[in-house]
């Protein structure tokens, strides 16, 4: 059988020699995939920026501070980060304010975070403190309060143990959702109150102030 045009006359397949595939007519310029599109045709920075901006707010909502940190990722000048960027603060499209209410919302409804650890949350975002007290001062002391006596309730459906050790697991419970103390410890004592006889007598004699006292430390 004759080797078709082009074919090796023994029928073996050429080693690669490490050279990228060549399209007929396009002057010897190699074949690259999709993903080096950049290099071939070279895109305006600040065109890119913006692509890079509106597929992460596609996700979920981002601050200014973590589309600043995907743009820098991605090789984005300073300058022409922060020109996109001022931009889409004009027209609201990003805009740290809102998005630290909406945060403060979603997260202490959704799971019942403290004032402490929503303020935590939104300074890793890198919120700026003056915009997270801001959002902050929707949520007043009694809202917090009613908020985890709320979370207590509903997890004393399911504890079990002595009092004691419900009450421990119940305040640690609290204290990891970002909540003072004195409003963790009352919580407790005042569900517990209402549990049973036993659970009511331990709690009698709980003293918050004391308790609060000892969470303190001598340093306070």
């Amino acid at each position: 059988m004759r080797p078709r045009q082009g074919e090796p006359a023994d029928g073996r397949v050429p080693e690669d020699d490490g050279q990228a595939a060549v399209r007929p007519g396009d002057g010897g310029a190699p074949l690259r995939s999709r993903g080096d599109a950049a290099t071939v045709r070279p895109r305006d920075e600040a065109a890119l920026a913006r692509d890079i901006c509106l597929r992460q707010l596609a996700v979920r909502p981002r601050t200014r501070a973590e589309l600043e940190s995907a743009l820098t990722r991605r090789g984005i000048s300073a300058e022409v980060a922060a020109q996109v960027l001022d931009r889409y603060g004009e027209v609201g499209i990003v805009d740290d304010a809102a998005f630290a209410r909406a945060w403060v919302t979603s997260r202490h409804h959704g799971r019942g975070l403290a004032r402490r650890a929503l303020a935590t949350e939104l300074r890793q975002r890198g919120i700026d403190p003056e915009t997270v007290a801001e959002a902050l001062d929707a949520l007043d002391e009694s809202t917090e309060a009613e908020t985890a006596r709320a979370l207590v309730d509903r997890k004393l459906r399911t504890v079990t143990g002595t009092p004691d050790a419900v009450f421990r697991r119940l305040v640690g419970m609290l204290a990891r959702k970002g909540y003072p103390a004195g409003v963790a410890i009352r919580a407790v004592k005042e569900a517990l109150a209402e549990r049973g006889a036993e659970a009511a007598e331990f709690a009698d004699q709980i003293d918050v102030d004391a308790f609060v006292e000892a969470e303190a430390g001598p340093d306070r």
